[in-house]
């Protein structure tokens, strides 16, 4: 019985992998919108002010490191909890491919989190102006929620690697 129930546990693994194929789905759309933006700001490229210009090429930066994230977290993700990704060697390769665990690929999320939040936090001091203060405030707020959370999350897994380290020399 111990066996049987051990053994559909980890095989229960396998329900995230439709997640992950969600996820791909996900950065198809990101795609699109991506796209749409571009198509977007074509007919008013000699036209748009130098700020305008430049808030239009921070969201396509924030798409851009979204999608990245969303590649990080969908073939790590899956390499990680589902199973070995199988590319054969004559395809090309990820060069993190296979080498991220969990751990770095929280710090990688995090760090992510936090290049996002800058763009954003970016924009929206591009726009100061338009924006009440008591929001602004929030969302530097939130921007340095993110940071600190980083922060630590990176200062605890340090501690806990070198806690690991001075174990195994003992």
């Amino acid at each position: 019985m111990e066996r049987f129930l051990e053994n559909l546990m980890y095989s229960a693994r396998w329900i995230l992998a439709p997640i992950y194929l969600g996820l791909s789905l996900a950065l198809f759309a990101l795609a699109v919108k991506f796209f749409q933006e571009v198509i977007h700001l074509m007919p008013k490229l000699l036209s748009i002010g130098e700020a305008d210009l430049i808030l239009v090429v921070l969201s396509l930066v924030d798409m851009a490191l979204v999608g990245g994230l969303l590649v990080m977290v969908m073939i790590s993700g899956y390499e990680n909890f589902v199973s070995q990704l199988d590319i054969d060697d004559g395809k090309e390769k990820l060069s993190w491919l296979g080498k991220m665990d969990s751990g770095s690929l929280k710090m990688k999320v995090a760090a992510s989190i936090v290049a996002i939040s800058s763009i954003h936090l970016l924009k929206v001091f591009m726009n100061a102006q338009n924006i009440d203060n008591e929001k602004m405030m929030w969302y530097v707020i939130i921007h340095m929620t993110f940071v600190v959370s980083a922060f630590g999350m990176g200062l605890l897994d340090r501690m806990s690697k070198t806690e690991k380290s001075s174990e195994i020399v003992s």
